[in-house]
């Protein structure tokens, strides 16, 4: 997928992407918070896959289960039928009592029922992405059926690589907090499809640089529409937010 076959396959139909589904509006990274997220109005969400024990694959945030579960302990050690076990609302409040940590085929699923785009980000911090992705690429190939409404991001650009090397036509997004000199680079390694970055850290000049060079540039985590008023201006495609209802004047109709 060259970065001018990216221009004109232009799959980003939203300026508003849900972040961890809709954290604001009911516990991240649940099926119910995909759902608020549709609810809401956004026709694209985000979310987090996260390798367990077993092989497992789920959708989760954290390096532990204590903030979003009534779990404790290591993520990456507990196993598919202890996570199922847990309770991921409660924390959120009383009207998300037991509600689900979903497995990466239960989000795909509920996703694509709502006719929703998706995110996935790669939750992976270490170097053995052979663990991880391989694994996610299966399940995507079987179970998820329209390629212009997937994006697969990250921080981990090994992860991306590998990506790139099972199935060069996927959506690729390297993740930043900080954008390095190298981002050009980077992203024409693995012919990238967008660069998404901290909206807080994020620069004019780099910005500009982005969309000069051909690429989306969408910017997260932001929840006051005053803050990115001036990313607009700059070029910025899409914002992810975990609350998509502060951004109803640039949700789709």
């Amino acid at each position: 997928m060259s970065n001018d076959t990216v221009m004109q396959n232009d799959i980003l139909k939203t300026k508003v992407m849900g972040h961890r589904g809709a954290a604001l509006l009911a516990p991240e990274n649940t099926l119910a918070s995909i759902r608020a997220a549709a609810e809401a109005g956004a026709t694209w969400v985000e979310i987090d896959v996260y390798l367990i024990a077993e092989g497992g694959l789920v959708i989760f945030h954290d390096d532990t289960l204590d903030r979003c579960t009534n779990g404790s302990g290591v993520t990456r050690d507990v196993r598919p039928m202890d996570i199922a076990e847990l309770d991921a609302g409660s924390w959120f409040s009383d009207k998300f009592v037991g509600e689900k940590v979903p497995t990466l085929l239960d989000a795909l699923e509920c996703i694509q029922s709502l006719n929703l785009g998706l995110n996935l980000e790669i939750k992976h911090d270490g170097a053995d992405v052979e663990n991880i992705v391989p694994a996610v690429m299966a399940i995507l190939r079987d179970h998820w059926q329209d390629n212009d409404k997937l994006m697969i991001s990250s921080f981990n650009l090994a992860a991306l690589a590998l990506c790139y090397e099972i199935d060069d036509q996927r959506y690729l997004a390297p993740l930043y907090e900080d954008i390095p000199d190298d981002w050009q680079a980077q992203l024409v390694a693995i012919e990238a499809y967008s660069l998404n970055c901290d909206y807080s850290r994020l620069t004019e000049a780099q910005a500009r640089a982005v969309k000069a060079a051909g690429y989306k540039l969408l910017c997260y985590t932001a929840n006051d529409p005053k803050k990115v008023a001036a990313h607009w201006e700059w070029g910025m495609d899409a914002v992810i937010t975990d609350d998509p209802t502060q951004f109803a004047s640039w949700l789709d109709n």
